[in-house]
């Protein structure tokens, strides 16, 4: 089997990606990142799901984007939405996607990986620049001008299989593939515990979807939550 590594963030989204890569038959290794967002409980969830769907290991990488601030997941003095807002909202991290797959991508030359696979999504989305074809494409030629192996005649791909699909359709081919959604968290402001507030993007987003998808939501929820 060739090896990948697997941006794992403990969504749904790409829970649904790391089976999809495991499914190809690719040797995947998961990373995650704490990057100084509001609750460690999508890191937990992370990791359970890299051990339950055959992940050959989990890494956790601490890079504090807290010190930055500027957006409502790293500045607890920036409120989390909890209605639809104009333009890119204030859950956006700035550069994230950017510096998530950097750091996949020292790891993928160190293991020698082929692949980097993501979970961005540019259909059910609260529209990140981060989250476009154009920037994946545009890191994937950059990976191949700035790496050793790539120069030696090995590039790296950026694969990101579900990036045209609907939240519901992802929700679909992750259940197909065995995928506990039950284990996954989205939300932006979930609890100690992975419960979900049910009132922010997110949240709306993968209710939306699991009503789409025709399946039952598994998503626990804080109490009181809407």
């Amino acid at each position: 089997m060739d090896t990948a590594v697997v941006l794992v963030s403990g969504g749904l989204d790409s829970a649904t990606v790391l089976a999809m890569a495991r499914a190809e038959g690719w040797r995947c290794h998961a990373l995650s990142v704490d990057y100084g967002q509001r609750h460690r409980a999508e890191l937990d969830a992370a990791a359970a799901v890299s051990r339950a769907l055959g992940a050959e290991g989990h890494r956790v990488v601490r890079v504090d984007l807290a010190v930055f601030g500027g957006s409502a997941l790293t500045d607890a003095s920036i409120a989390v939405p909890t209605a639809p807002t104009a333009g890119i909202p204030v859950t956006y991290v700035p550069a994230r996607n950017t510096i998530l797959l950097a750091l996949a991508l020292a790891q993928a030359e160190v293991l020698g990986a082929d692949a980097i696979y993501t979970g961005a999504n540019a259909v059910d989305y609260s529209g990140y620049p981060d989250c476009r074809p154009a920037f994946l494409e545009a890191f994937e030629a950059l990976a191949n001008l700035a790496t050793k192996r790539a120069v030696e005649g090995a590039p790296v791909a950026i694969r990101a299989p579900i990036l045209h699909l609907g939240k519901a359709e992802i929700i679909r081919r992750g259940h197909e593939l065995g995928v506990d959604f039950s284990r996954t968290v989205s939300c932006y402001r979930a609890d100690g515990q992975g419960r979900a507030c049910g009132a922010c993007d997110a949240c709306r987003l993968r209710r939306e979807g699991f009503a789409g998808a025709g399946l039952a939501d598994p998503t626990r929820y804080q109490p009181g939550a809407t």
